[in-house]
Order: C-alpha cells, then structure tokens, then sequence
C-alpha cells in the first residue's frame, strides 16, 4: 500500500514443531500473507496426491457435473456445490466439456477441485490437516478455538485450469469479529507458467469488498461493500516449491491466473476460523447438526 514497487513476499525456512519466530509473526502482521518452505514433506505430498486421484478414480461424472468457476459463477443454484459443506464432492473445470456435453479429455485431467469437508471425511486427508505443526502456527497467529471449516484440493489442470479472480477468503468464511485464515499447500511447485497465486501484501488492512451469504430464502447473494478495484500494480506472484505452505489472512486479496502450461499445479487449502467468534447460519457453507465444525483433534 505504498507508491512504491510490490516487493517480493519474503520466504521462511518451516520452523520447528510449527512455532513461528517473532520476526515471521510480524511478517504475518505486516503484510498478511506468510510463507513457510518445507513445511511438509515430499512423501506427506505425493500421499495426499494419491488419495485426491483415488477420490476422483471413484467419482462418478454422471452423478452430477457440476462446474465450478470464479469467474462466471456456474457452481452457484446448484445443490450440489451449495449443499457440499459437510461432502467430498468433484467439481470440474469450465473447459472440460465439448459442445456436446462430452469429457474433452479424461475424467482424471478434468476436474477442477474436490471440496469441501474432505479434512473430517477421509482418513488421509483428516491426518494431513490434523498436523500439530500446523495447529501451533493457528495458535501463534492468535487463534483462541481454531477450527478447520472447509478444505479444497485444487488441480489447476494443465492447459484447461481456470482462472481465480481476485477476492477474500472472509467473504466467504465470514465470522464475527473476522478470524478466517487460509492454509495454502503446494502439492507441486507452484510457478508463473503453471499458474501460481498472486497476492497484495498489505492489502489485509483494508476493509472487506464483498459479503457471500444466503439471504432470506436461502438464495446464495453476493452484497458489494466497497465497489473500488484492487491495484493490479500491487500484485506479487507467490512462486513456491513443493511442500511449501502459504498462510493467508483472511482479508487477504488473492488471485490466481489460468493454467495453460502443459504442468497441473496441484494443491491442498484449509480454511481456519476461529470458534471463539460467531460464525452466522447466513454464510454459504453450513453443516448437519451431527457434524459441526473440529478443531485440530
């Protein structure tokens, strides 16, 4: 939020047992986005890969082929995507079917994401999220309760991954006072050409754009705050390594471009919030009664 050039973000070795140093701590504070290298392991990734192919290898793409998009909202008016908070659910990418309503190309190389409750669904995804390293970072971020909410496995297909525009986690995970935090892993190296994030340090200290909720008749609304664009100036590429983990604030401003290398760019998100705060029954993803939101155990 200066008139100078966006530096790049800075990058920290993973800290030991998940306990963030003074300076990364500042770091977080100060720009809103922290990465840490090396946080897991090449095995932890290429297990958590298996597992997503295995989930795809079971789905059925005529159980629902369902699409999701940022950018022209395809997912949204579909109970499958809205009723999916305590599901393991596929989503395919926008470009993965012809004008006949065909697979272009194999079911495996077609999906956009598995979502959303996977982290309390499945053995190998739960011990994945359920790291104490990463429940020690919750912590020294200042979470009180954390509590895992939603997770996300993003393959960011090669040639066909789509688009993320620009937006705030606390949009859409939104707690009273905001306490979202983003865990972004990077199952594959995470480069300009395949589509890595983008982020706008600093940017966390601005006010909230955009509320995603369901309004009175339970339609899923987006209500506009504050209608100014983010300066694209700003934007820094957050090029990272496998096994890296990219925390973000949940005001954080993030984005990420279209795939069209000949790379997937694979990766895992787990969206924290704080249960010391009041999570309001209007957000988009709610749960069953008998299957309310966990904490890390």
């Amino acid at each position: 939020m200066s008139d100078t050039s966006p530096q790049a973000v800075a990058k920290f070795p993973a800290p030991s047992l998940g306990e963030l140093t003074v300076d990364m701590k500042q770091y977080f504070d100060d720009n809103g986005v922290l990465v840490l290298e090396n946080f897991v392991s090449k095995e932890a990734c290429e297990k958590l890969m298996a597992q997503a192919g295995s989930i795809v290898e079971a789905f059925d793409p005529n159980e629902f082929r369902a699409i999701f998009s940022t950018t022209n909202k395809s997912h949204e008016g579909n109970t499958y995507f809205e009723q999916s908070g305590d599901q393991i659910r596929c989503f395919f990418e926008e470009d993965a079917f012809d004008d006949h309503g065909n697979l272009k190309q194999e079911k495996a190389l077609s999906i956009n994401k598995i979502g959303h409750a996977q982290h309390d669904l499945d053995s190998v995804f739960s011990a994945f999220s359920r790291n104490p390293d990463l429940a020690q970072v919750a912590k020294d971020l200042g979470m009180e309760k954390p509590l895992l909410s939603q997770s996300m496995y993003i393959f960011k297909q090669p040639r066909i991954g789509g688009e993320v525009i620009c937006h705030q986690d606390t949009t859409f995970l939104y707690t009273e006072p905001h306490s979202c935090i983003g865990m972004w892993f990077a199952m594959e190296d995470a480069t300009l050409e395949n589509g890595c994030m983008w982020g706008l340090p600093g940017y966390h200290k601005a006010p909230l754009k955009k509320r995603h909720y369901r309004n009175a008749s339970g339609k899923l609304i987006t209500e506009k705050l504050d209608d100014s664009p983010w300066p694209e100036e700003d934007r820094v590429p957050l090029e990272v390594k496998q096994g890296s983990l990219i925390v973000l604030h949940g005001q954080l401003p993030h984005l990420s471009g279209p795939n069209t290398s000949d790379r997937s760019r694979q990766a895992y998100t787990l969206h924290l919030i704080d249960g010391a705060c009041d999570y309001p029954d209007t957000n988009w993803l709610t749960r069953s009664v008998d299957m309310p939101f966990r904490g890390f155990k």
